[in-house]
């Protein structure tokens, strides 16, 4: 049996771009964690023929950031939770008005780097034949860095395919669609994502027998030296 040691593409993200995780942001993640279920799940929805409405989307987010909220600990006056289900009520309907309405999300594959190290990426979205699509709420021109490094990390996932962010500003009335290709994975900004990717999974990963798992697997050998990067 062949140990490895693996870790998500987030945590991977997270650790090249550390940062304190303040009460905003806390707020932040539950806005962002209640767009992408109630998206994901009614996607789904609508590729099976069934039509969502706006209040049931409405609902489910509402719902979904409570959770979020309660578990953070985090207690919005009235005024400003109202605010924030406006903001998401805008992404879900210029979400529903996109081409990626429909669109199901990709199993999570496993990046295998020198055999020894794996990383799984899961982008939000794919057409299942050539296009990926991750996606924010929030004004993403230029891209950001961490951002890009995801994008990467599921490039690397993704051999052949076209990436996209998809980005919905919830920050601004009305919210519209913003769809644009990202820039091309050359070899250099692939070997140093991966050398990234290999250091934080050999570093911080868990171990999992390679055996076991049964994610699709994209494989990567890198050469003998990262050069001090």
């Amino acid at each position: 049996m062949t140990t490895i040691r693996t870790i998500a593409a987030h945590e991977v993200v997270r650790a090249r771009f550390p940062r304190e995780v303040t009460e905003r942001d806390e707020i932040g993640m539950a806005v962002g964690k209640a767009i992408d279920e109630t998206l994901s799940h009614y996607s789904h929805e609508y590729a099976q023929g069934r039509r969502p409405t706006r209040t049931g989307m409405n609902r489910r987010a509402e719902a979904t950031l409570d959770e979020e909220l309660a578990e953070a600990d985090v207690h919005l006056p009235p005024a400003e939770r109202a605010r924030h289900l406006e903001a998401i009520d805008g992404v879900l309907q210029a979400f529903r008005r996109s081409g990626l309405m429909g669109l199901p999300r990709p199993r999570s594959r496993l990046i295998l780097i020198n055999g020894d190290a794996g990383v799984y990426a899961q982008p939000d979205y794919w057409n299942g034949r050539d296009r990926i699509y991750e996606m924010k709420s929030f004004h993403a021109s230029p891209i950001p860095p961490y951002v890009l490094l995801q994008v990467q990390l599921f490039q690397c996932a993704f051999p052949g395919f076209q990436a996209f962010l998809a980005w919905f500003d919830r920050h601004v009335q009305p919210v519209v669609a913003t769809i644009e290709e990202a820039p091309a994975l050359g070899p250099e900004a692939q070997t140093a994502a991966l050398w990234l990717a290999y250091r934080h999974a050999r570093s911080d990963g868990v171990d999992k027998v390679l055996e076991f798992m049964d994610s699709p697997t994209v494989r990567y050998t890198l050469p003998a030296t990262d050069g001090g990067a």
